[in-house]
């Protein structure tokens, strides 16, 4: 079956949603085009503490959600951190609707048939074809720009490639996401075999480029509502030995753990439930290099992986709450919590999206880098603005030989972390679209162009939102000018974001 649209995304995530909203406003016909049977991505697949930066600079489509969501609550925007996720899911669902946007779920992409720079369809597994004028890949693995062959990076680079001082490898630090206390990786405690749970891939040098990207979770809406909550199940094929690495922390580290320093139980969001973030040395972050596998894999070995994490995240709370090697308060704590029988109804109450922290990053017009996070650059052609700190997540558990005389002992750390204030910056435009040669006529918002370092910032949901907003009405705009998108009018395209209320200059 065909399809004719006069504008096409693909990814159903939250900025996905908010460009189809977007291009369907100035008045284009608007396909959605979704792999999987859900809308909104990580704002309806667990993270509903919203992490934002200034709210300041959040405006546009991205401040009516959080309004819409405010509303819905009676309370005064942002005095809450966000929604409950079916809620999230019913806002953006209604509000396509309303939009007139044409919806499609179970769509994954299989080709995209282009003529020299020129996409004229996509189509999907299910053989449905998909022809528009423009194309905004919204998902978080950026197929659609892979399939087009647009040029893309994946992992850190080197300290020498942009001049960032904080790109590549890291040095091994200490930090509430490292072992507090010395804990062996190996099996025997001394040497050879590693425990479960340990990337054994060697590390580069520090400052090196590698593969690796963030580390996937899941994150977690519970609740400690009798009348609403679920006691976590035993998995199948449980194995409490893959925590071995997890009972020998908790062994030397004593009471000092608490739930809440290994994962984040603080996240409260209305009627009793809250968003469980990662957090601590073992926590809800999957590190034994699992997700760097994840970006470039096709859609069987994709599902490989977001299976283990999700065995290995229902392994990890039942073993805290069951296992009697676990100290008697953090079982206690841990079986108070439950998951939400009202949340994810049609996948046995766990969350629906992985948080794909970052996959593909397009390597387009201009590549946003630690400097334009750090010296405030003015874009002639800003289209948004971000506020986040550079938030990099661990990469990787790895484990080195320290000295303690007179032996060399293998210990266990967690490397990749990083956490660095910046101000607000402002996003161009040229981050949004691929080199004029490679693809005249797509958009790329969530896998935007920009270095490992500068992603990490730009990758919060409500800028996602932003951006999505601002490729939205550049798509239209391409499409009522019969323009290449690198020839959009800057101009104009950022008078009708500001008339939106989108904000473009940094505060």
């Amino acid at each position: 079956m065909e399809h004719r649209f006069d504008v096409v995304i693909y990814g159903g995530t939250a900025g996905g949603a908010i460009a189809a909203i977007a291009a369907a406003q100035e008045g284009v016909r608007v396909a959605l085009v979704e792999p999987g049977r859900h809308v909104g991505g990580m704002v309806s697949g667990g993270l509903s503490h919203t992490d934002y930066g200034n709210p300041a600079v959040i405006g546009g489509l991205a401040l009516e959600f959080y309004e819409r969501v405010a509303r819905h609550y009676g309370a005064e925007n942002w005095s809450l951190r966000g929604p409950e996720p079916h809620l999230a899911e019913r806002i953006f669902r209604e509000w396509l609707k309303q939009a007139g946007v044409d919806v499609f779920f179970n769509a994954k992409l299989d080709r995209v048939q282009k003529e020299g720079q020129h996409i004229h369809n996509i189509v999907t597994e299910r053989r449905e074809s998909f022809a528009a004028n423009v194309f905004i890949d919204a998902s978080y693995e950026g197929d659609l720009l892979a399939r087009a062959k647009v040029s893309y990076g994946i992992g850190r680079e080197s300290v020498e490639q942009y001049g960032e001082s904080w790109a590549g490898r890291q040095p091994i630090r200490p930090d509430k996401h490292n072992f507090s206390v010395a804990v062996s990786p190996f099996v025997n405690g001394k040497d050879g075999a590693l425990l479960p749970l340990i990337h054994e891939r060697p590390m580069v040098r520090e400052g090196a480029a590698d593969h690796g990207v963030q580390a996937y979770c899941f994150r977690l809406c519970l609740t400690d509502r009798p009348e609403n909550r679920l006691p976590f199940p035993k998995p199948v094929n449980y194995d409490p030995n893959q925590f071995e690495l997890l009972k020998r922390f908790l062994l030397r580290a004593g009471s000092q753990f608490d739930a809440g320093k290994l994962m984040s139980l603080s996240g409260r969001l209305p009627n009793d439930k809250i968003d469980v973030n990662s957090i601590g040395p073992i926590s809800t972050n999957l590190l034994d290099g699992s997700s760097w596998k994840y970006p470039d894999a096709d859609y069987s070995q994709r599902q490989a992986i977001w299976d283990r994490h999700l065995h290995y995240t229902q392994g990890l709370l039942y073993f805290l709450a069951n296992d009697p090697s676990v100290p008697d308060p953090l079982r206690t704590e841990m079986n108070r919590w439950g998951l939400c029988r009202d949340e994810f109804v049609d996948t046995d109450h766990w969350p629906h999206q992985l948080y794909i922290r970052e996959a593909r990053r397009m390597r387009g017009e201009y590549t946003m880098t630690q400097a334009d996070l750090e010296n405030q650059r003015e874009k002639y052609d800003a289209i948004g603005v971000g506020s986040y700190n550079i938030d990099i997540r661990e990469i990787q558990r790895v484990w080195i030989w320290v000295p303690h005389f007179p032996n060399l002992v293998g210990e266990t750390f967690n490397e990749g972390y990083l956490s660095v204030p910046v101000n607000s910056y402002e996003i161009p435009y040229r981050s949004l679209v691929p080199k004029y040669h490679e693809c005249d006529n797509l958009l790329v918002s969530v896998c935007a162009s920009a270095s490992h370092v500068a992603y990490s910032s730009i990758r919060m949901e409500p800028q996602y939102m932003i951006l999505g907003h601002a490729a939205g009405v550049a798509a239209a705009l391409a499409v009522k000018h019969n323009v290449a998108v690198q020839r959009v009018n800057i101009v104009e395209l950022q008078s009708k974001l500001q008339d939106q209320r989108q904000v473009i200059a940094r505060k």
